[in-house]
């Protein structure tokens, strides 16, 4: 076995331990006594929620499992037999139809009733919706703390001043009456310093999409990339050790000159450079990963890899200024930014990291990713002249991948960013 191996078994085992201690530790509540948190990805307060001993369940998190074990589809059925519509998100239905079947964990044991359901509201508003029917399920404690939306692209004094202020009289205040334990500030700037090493590790990672030949793929092996960092990992030593073997695994195969690992085999042959848009389909992730194998096609950038924190752009969790860190955190999400900001985004992933064009995937059951996303990619094609491409899915619904117009659709982009640089190139 190479070098280059023992480092990829050691970043994937340590990611595959932590999640299985995780599920262990929430399916054996009744041994230890610890209370559970259900929480959201987006804007997650994983660092504060540690300082109350609590553990954190995250109920999309459980839902992507689902999908990728085949399961979600049954779930789905049996949510929509309770009366939920088609063109509910998925991941709500998925949660709700395992709550029927008996809220299996992965590890085949029941996951427990949370003790509070603690709501970030980071533009998406199906998550209220869904805190209202598990509040009605689990007759909880829950509290909201309030996001405001960057409509007008930016975050003032007056927005983090008002999310501090929640920090302060409701959600803390909550966590210690329902956990028993006492807030200690000493103990989140911890948490937090550990999460601002992890977070430059992976930034680190992502940011070597810019090579050629690049060494990751930034949306299918980005997914688990940021799988510590947007869950219940952020902010413990875990965290920290994952990013520096994921960071050394990275820097040798840049040194060896390798294409990023798919389950198919290392991609030797990078023919197209992608920028994608949008969540990926979890029901048939490795199939579709297989057709961007298949044409040579590798994501250097990707906004789903944003969604759980905008640390490329910057910001990192700032243990001198703890309660002020966690409101620039949710303040900042991609799912709170603008549609304006968004292109902006997208405008400067397309260009720094030298991209072919904008491949969008338009999830049926989401809105806060899907609005406006065709405007979106003919601004793009208008600013960077490089020509962008629609296909259709879904989050966890396997009805709605089709992987023959997937396939198809995928390959008439091919053709044409083809055609495009033919035409450069005769230009020329």
């Amino acid at each position: 076995m190479s070098t280059q191996d023992v480092i990829k078994e050691a970043s994937m085992l340590k990611q595959k331990e932590m999640i299985a201690n995780n599920y262990d530790l929430l399916t054996s509540t009744r041994g230890h006594g610890r209370k559970v948190a259900s929480t959201f990805v987006p804007g997650n307060l994983n660092e504060l929620i540690m300082c109350f001993d609590m553990l954190n369940n995250l109920p999309e998190i459980n839902a992507i499992q689902n999908g990728m074990k085949k399961l979600s589809g049954g779930y789905i059925t049996e949510a929509e037999k309770g009366g939920h519509s088609e063109d509910v998100c998925t991941y709500v239905k998925a949660d709700l139809g395992m709550m029927k079947r008996g809220n299996l964990a992965p590890n085949g044991k029941p996951l427990p009733d949370p003790d509070l359901l603690l709501l970030s509201y980071t533009g998406c508003f199906t998550f209220m919706k869904w805190f209202e029917l598990l509040r009605a399920e689990y007759n909880c404690p829950t509290v909201m703390l309030h996001v405001p939306y960057q409509g007008d692209g930016k975050t003032t004094q007056n927005m983090r001043d008002y999310i501090v202020k929640q920090l302060k009289e409701d959600v803390i205040p909550t966590l210690e009456k329902v956990s028993g334990v006492k807030f200690d500030i000493d103990r989140l700037r911890e948490n937090l310093r550990r999460s601002a090493k992890a977070e430059d590790d992976l930034v680190w990672v992502l940011e070597t999409a810019k090579n050629k030949p690049t060494p990751i793929d930034a949306y299918f092996g980005g997914v688990y990339y940021i799988g510590p960092i947007f869950t219940a990992f952020r902010g413990t030593d875990d965290a920290v050790e994952y990013y520096r073997l994921l960071r050394a695994e990275i820097e040798e195969r840049m040194r060896q000159g390798l294409g990023p690992l798919t389950p198919e085999g290392e991609m030797k042959e990078q023919k197209y450079r992608l920028v994608v848009e949008g969540p990926p389909n979890w029901t048939s992730f490795r199939d579709f990963w297989k057709m961007f194998y298949d044409e040579g096609a590798v994501v250097v950038a990707s906004t789903y890899t944003k969604v759980g924190g905008m640390y490329d752009l910057g910001f990192r969790h700032d243990p001198d200024h703890p309660l002020e860190s966690l409101a620039d955190y949710c303040l900042g999400c991609y799912t709170n930014r603008n549609l304006p900001q968004r292109v902006d985004l997208l405008e400067k992933y397309i260009n720094e990291y030298e991209a072919d064009g904008l491949l969008i995937n338009s999830i049926k059951s989401c809105n806060s990713f899907s609005a406006g996303q065709l405007l979106m990619m003919r601004e793009i094609e208008k600013r960077t002249g490089k020509p962008g491409a629609f296909i259709e899915t879904d989050l966890v619904d396997p009805r709605y991948f089709s992987a023959a117009n997937v396939k198809n659709r995928l390959e008439s982009y091919f053709q044409m960013i083809d055609q495009k640089r033919r035409a450069l190139a005769s230009a020329a």
